[in-house]
């Protein structure tokens, strides 16, 4: 048994070490490439990520295989506060990501979204100016709005009415619905004259491709939908490494407990010799 959960938490944190490897290289090689703001936000949490890996997975390893009690015990210390974090951030990513959704459009094919749907928490994060001005420039290097005019160029409005766009493509790459403008192209779109309109998005369209609908409030509802989706992905494989993490700390609880005893039965023999 002794053996058996080291050489158990041995390889499951030699695992861990071969993960952190490509980890820590795709955020070195994302370090060398940047140049624009994506690029920069994504590249810290990466290379973060690899080295704490690393350094987890090190501690465990030798602490297990070497049967160095205090390695053990700050492995398994590291690993008790990621189960807490892990923990904490499944059930907050649940509650943020619970209201919102988006509007059915009769005889549309895509949906439209409210910002005011959302939880207030997301809402206060697009509508941070400084945070808003970063999101609009990875929309603009990502070509999302691009993609979807050439993709839908051809289309006549009957047909562009029924596509199934994604929520940022129709909250950000086009008019609401409420506006009523006239279809030209997917992203071109001509304003009724001396329109009152009771929707602020309406004012805030333009058909220059650098601003479309990225000051829009339904673009910050469409980029919130996106994160709701993704988070909820996240928080069940956030489940699933909660369970792993369980197992591997139980293991090297045994592990550090046969270690603490086989150090005092050395010290215990090294006495009576």
């Amino acid at each position: 048994m002794v053996r058996l959960s080291n050489s158990l938490v041995g390889i499951l944190n030699l695992l861990s070490f071969v993960l952190s490897v490509p980890i820590l290289g795709a955020g070195i090689w994302l370090l060398k490439r940047a140049s624009t703001d994506c690029e920069k936000f994504l590249e810290r949490p990466v290379i973060a990520l690899g080295v704490f890996l690393m350094l987890v997975s090190l501690a465990g390893l030798i602490g297990a295989c070497c049967r160095v009690s205090w390695l053990l015990w700050l492995y398994l210390l590291v690993t008790f506060l990621l189960i807490i974090l892990l923990f904490c951030f499944t059930i907050f990513a649940f509650v943020v990501t619970n209201k919102g959704a988006g509007e059915a459009l009769s005889g549309r094919g895509y949906k439209e979204y409210r910002l005011g749907d959302y939880s207030h928490w997301l809402q206060k994060r697009v509508n941070s100016t400084k945070n808003w001005s970063k999101i609009k420039s990875c929309l603009s290097d990502s070509m999302v709005c691009s993609i979807f005019q050439d993709k839908y160029f051809s289309d006549t409005s009957e047909n562009f009415y029924i596509e199934h766009l994604s929520s940022l493509q129709s909250g950000c790459c086009k008019p609401s619905n409420d506006c009523n403008f006239t279809y030209v192209n997917p992203t071109v779109w001509n304003k009724p004259a001396d329109s009152v309109y009771s929707n602020p998005d309406c004012s805030a369209w333009d058909n220059d491709p650098k601003v479309l609908c990225y000051n829009c409030q339904s673009c910050k509802a469409g980029l919130l939908q996106g994160i709701k989706s993704d988070w909820k992905k996240v928080a069940v494989v956030n489940i699933i490494f909660l369970l792993f993490l369980i197992v591997v700390y139980s293991v090297g609880c045994c592990a550090f407990r046969n270690s603490r005893e086989d150090s005092y039965y050395r010290k215990r023999g090294a006495l009576l010799n």
